[in-house]
């Protein structure tokens, strides 16, 4: 258990640089650890006794490489020289902390220090580690992104996920597995059954090493090595660091589940204590040295604390927190250049609209399973590989939680991202990165989230209760994902364009019954559509009909036959923005309001549209507002029974029920 120094290698500055940046994150770990018994601060996730890790990371990566870390990586913040006065606000949830006291820890990033920190879900910084690397890859950099996780955290599918993608697209990544032995009080026995960890690099086809994660010297030499290969042949490397927790998972539970003496076992490997006492044997250092460095590192800490603590308490400013949910975007609407227009279907305007922005956009990457040569299973993106390459068209494996992840990735390096869902179902794979990584990430610290997914989507062709979900609530109830859902060719191709351009996290739905059954008269060129701009699609006095997607064509079809109902259709075609006005004064007009859509009636977009139509229009409504949705069911896959399932089998009776009211 000693720990055993080899300086070759490390000159004397050096050295003593390395003690300053092993002592500081212990310092503050021991000043925070009185503040806590103090009550002056009300939560502390302790890294004490792993500094060696953090701080021997950063002295192996160049400054403008990424690292994505977890909650133990204090000594990552402090050695990327974070500001402590900001660092701690962070800490205290004031107004000049990093998420402005949105969240808490480390669960911010910033790109100035080219650090990106965890979510509260262990596992999906590792899916977004790739996404940054793949960015330096295109971009020709030769650069390593480091991204931390746990012996528990280990255990998640985003683990497996995030390293069988980087190993087949041979991304450089620098996979750091922090084997502390414990998770949170579950030992690592309970954990897994392999021996190390080392030995699942085997499956995926990885290189992987063992280092003693307490020992800097080893732990700065051996990953100057490595990443300095990745760096000339990139490839993504495992590497597994020996160390242990030293104080509870965080400070209130406590460590009374260790068995009797393991901390003593530990502490004569404490990593900031042992290099010191290297330092002072070998004459690097001595008691003077040390206590000047500790004094000016104490005046560092407390100079930094006393400005926070100073700092009045953070005001709630509603239309603050409102305008943070997402990026700002305001470039005007783009007008085709020609009257140019062909007669296309759905399934075309969309593969156009994502042709034309690759084409806008080389900074653009698309992903999704089976897209490349095959062109997607609706064979959208057919044709692209050829004109645009592999790198950009790139197939996935089967890990939508990394994809998406990777995706982000890709934004943090100023790059686009559309991926593909092969179907809207397959979305609850990537449910995590989705509705906590991308939907929150600019709100909590100013990332936008340059990524669009596109999801296949709907009922009425067969395909069962695993392919045919209308599952657009889902998101709409999630702040920060726009929801943009097309009718026709026109919009969709528009609407797309848009989305490629907006920087903030975009779920584009697309109906895969109307793929190859509507056509529409469609600009040539590249334009743009606004969203939250509703469409009129036929005006009326006798009632307002509010429907998206394919509720348009059934509404439409009901219209047609029966034109003496004189009922206004809207079609909303983006659920978040939503057109709240257009929608206000259809009704303040025609009084009456029935709102129709595919999905389930509970918890619909509808039941929420009906809320609002209440409240702000109630004095003009000559009848109680009606919503019309499919049973609340799974998709039924025989035709008979996916028919009655449908809302467009009870339109005709909810139209007639509210015309007569």
């Amino acid at each position: 258990m000693q720990l055993d120094f080899n300086r070759s290698g490390f000159d004397d500055q050096e050295l003593k640089d390395l003690y300053r940046m092993i002592l500081k994150p212990r310092m503050i770990e021991e000043k925070m650890l009185v503040l806590l018994r103090q009550g002056r601060i009300s939560k502390w996730f302790s890294g004490y006794g792993q500094e060696a890790i953090s701080v021997g990371t950063v002295a192996a990566l160049d400054p403008t490489e990424y690292i994505l870390t977890m909650h133990r990586n204090l000594g990552v913040f402090t050695s990327r020289e974070v500001p402590l006065n900001r660092l701690f606000a962070q800490f205290q949830g004031k107004a000049s902390g990093f998420t402005k006291g949105r969240d808490r820890s480390f669960h911010f990033g910033t790109n100035e220090h080219h650090i990106v920190g965890m979510i509260s879900h262990l596992g999906p910084q590792l899916g977004v580690a790739d996404g940054v690397a793949l960015g330096s890859k295109l971009k020709g950099e030769e650069k390593v992104t480091a991204v931390f996780t746990g012996d528990g955290g280990a255990s998640e599918g985003d683990f497996h996920e995030a390293l069988n993608t980087a190993a087949v697209w041979d991304l450089p990544v620098l996979f750091i597995i922090e084997n502390n032995q414990w998770g949170l009080s579950t030992p690592s026995s309970e954990q897994f059954r392999c021996k190390q960890f080392i030995d699942k690099g085997i499956g995926y086809g990885m290189e992987a090493h063992q280092i003693d994660g307490n020992n800097i010297l080893e732990v700065v030499r051996q990953l100057r090595q490595i990443t300095e290969e990745i760096r000339k042949d990139p490839r993504p490397v495992m590497v597994e660091m020996i160390t242990f927790r030293m104080r509870g998972h965080e400070e209130a539970s406590g460590t009374k589940y260790y068995p009797d003496g393991l901390i003593e076992k530990w502490s004569v490997k404490d990593p900031v204590e042992g290099f010191e006492d290297f330092l002072k044997k070998e004459n690097i250092i001595n008691e003077e040295y040390i206590s000047s460095v500790r004094n000016e590192i104490k005046e560092e800490i407390n100079s930094a604390l006393e400005m926070v603590f100073s700092e009045p308490d953070i005001t709630f400013d509603r239309e603050k927190e409102l305008n943070d949910v997402f990026a700002p975007f305001d470039s005007p609407e783009i007008e085709p250049t020609s009257d140019n227009k062909k007669n296309i279907r759905l399934i075309d305007a969309i593969s156009e609209g994502l042709y034309q922005s690759m084409e806008r956009y080389p900074e653009l990457v698309i992903m999704g399973q089976d897209i490349a040569e095959y062109g997607g299973v609706f064979k959208i993106t057919d044709g692209f590989v050829k004109k645009f390459g592999r790198e950009r068209v790139r197939n996935t494996p089967l890990c939508e939680s990394a994809i998406v992840g990777t995706a982000l990735g890709l934004s943090i390096k100023g790059m686009k991202a559309v991926m593909e869902m092969q179907f809207a179902d397959f979305v609850t794979e990537g449910f995590t990165q989705i509705v906590n990584n991308l939907a929150k990430i600019h709100w909590r610290w100013g990332q936008k989230a340059d990524v669009v997914i596109r999801m296949p989507t709907g009922a009425g062709v067969g395909a069962g209760p695993f392919h045919s979900q209308s599952n657009e609530a889902w998101f709409t109830h999630t702040p920060g994902l726009k929801v943009v859902y097309p009718s026709n060719p026109a919009d969709a191709k528009g609407l797309l364009n848009r989305a490629i351009e907006d920087p903030n996290p975009v779920m584009f739905f697309e109906h895969k019954a109307l793929y190859r059954s509507v056509y529409a008269d469609v600009p040539e060129d590249y334009y743009t559509l606004e969203f939250g701009e509703a469409r009129v699609v036929r005006k009326g006095g006798s009632m307002t009909l509010i429907t998206y997607g394919m509720g348009v064509h059934w509404a439409l079809e009901y219209i047609n036959e029966n034109p003496e109902m004189d009922i206004e259709l809207i079609d909303l075609r983006t659920l978040v923005p939503l057109d709240r006005e257009a929608i206000f004064a259809s009704v303040r007009k025609t009084g009456k309001a029935l709102i129709l859509q595919e999905d389930t009636l509970f918890g619909g977009i509808a039941s929420d549209i009906s809320s609002m139509i209440h409240e702000e229009c109630f004095e003009y409504l000559d009848a109680p507002v009606r919503r019309l949705a499919s049973l609340d069911t799974p998709v039924p896959f025989a035709k008979n029974l996916e028919d009655g399932f449908l809302s467009k089998n009870r339109l005709k009776e909810e139209i007639h029920t509210l015309l007569s009211y």
